[in-house]
């Protein structure tokens, strides 16, 4: 059983409700941005960070019922622990500002404003990498070249824990939003 499934097995005993009927109260509250979702379940309904982002995702993913979904599902097909990395990396980014603009494709998400600024794709099992378009940026022991990763993206971060989605991580991504 993956990580995801046995916090889903485990949400009724750990939150005191299942996961539909916390589906039922953010439908409730109105909220539809996943950290607006995130933080009211941390700070009124007493969530860590891990069950606030696995019931936002699933609230927003039941919501939309579109092709995005499917496109989520598939990427993380087989590699469902990486959704908490990428739920990190996207409250992140949304937090920038409200033409942020998160679109999954077939092998990952585009982060876009007016253009594209960053992706995150799920690459391994054990790993995201996170694509950014930092122009001219000097690389470093995180910050790679993107090399052969994407043509698409000046740069890469490759991401193995949700530890790893830091401030460092986040100020590169806030740096090709602004740049976009």
């Amino acid at each position: 059983m993956s990580q995801v499934e046995t916090m889903i097995a485990n949400m009724e005993v750990q939150t005191g409700r299942s996961l539909d009927e916390w589906c039922g109260v953010l439908q409730r509250s109105g909220l539809q941005k996943h950290g607006q979702l995130i933080k009211h379940l941390k700070t009124e309904h007493g969530f860590t960070h891990g069950y606030a982002n696995l019931v936002a995702h699933e609230f927003r993913s039941r919501a939309e019922g579109s092709d995005d979904t499917d496109l989520l599902r598939q990427q993380y097909a087989g590699k469902e622990p990486l959704r908490t990395i990428y739920g990190a990396i996207v409250t992140a980014v949304e937090g920038f500002g409200d033409d942020v603009e998160i679109a999954p494709k077939k092998t990952y998400v585009s982060l876009r404003r007016s253009k594209q600024f960053g992706l995150v794709q799920p690459s391994t099992k054990s790993r995201i990498d996170v694509g950014l378009n930092l122009g001219d940026a000097r690389p470093g022991d995180r910050l790679e070249e993107s090399g052969s990763f994407n043509s698409m993206v000046s740069h890469r971060v490759r991401v193995e824990d949700v530890g790893e989605v830091d401030d460092e991580l986040i100020e590169w991504l806030r740096d090709a939003y602004e740049r976009a």
